[in-house]
């Protein structure tokens, strides 16, 4: 799903409010921890999900690869905070108007 510049403004009001449903620990990126984010974006469509890591590279890249492995898009990344959104085809919970 190719997301316009309006979904991502909308998307990201929606996830305003919302408070991270992973935190990553110690351990970084591993397969359990990519595993309960499939179930949770799978779910939700809308997540957040805090990463660790002082380097701001070393989190560009951690967020860069939780996005790859879900198939998601980045709809922002502050901080210590990335906000992802993937399309539930089976049962959609955020609906985009057809303005």
């Amino acid at each position: 799903m190719k997301l316009t510049k309006e979904h991502i403004h909308a998307l990201k009001g929606l996830a305003h409010s919302m408070k991270p449903v992973l935190i990553m620990g110690e351990k970084g990126v591993t397969e359990s921890f990519l595993a309960e984010a499939e179930r949770a974006i799978e779910y939700h469509e809308l997540i957040k999900i805090r990463i660790s890591g002082d380097d701001r590279e070393t989190k560009k890249e951690i967020a860069a690869e939780i996005t790859a492995a879900l198939n998601a898009v980045m709809i922002q990344h502050i901080g210590n905070v990335i906000t992802l959104f993937k399309r539930n085809h089976e049962a959609p919970k955020i609906f985009f108007s057809n303005k």
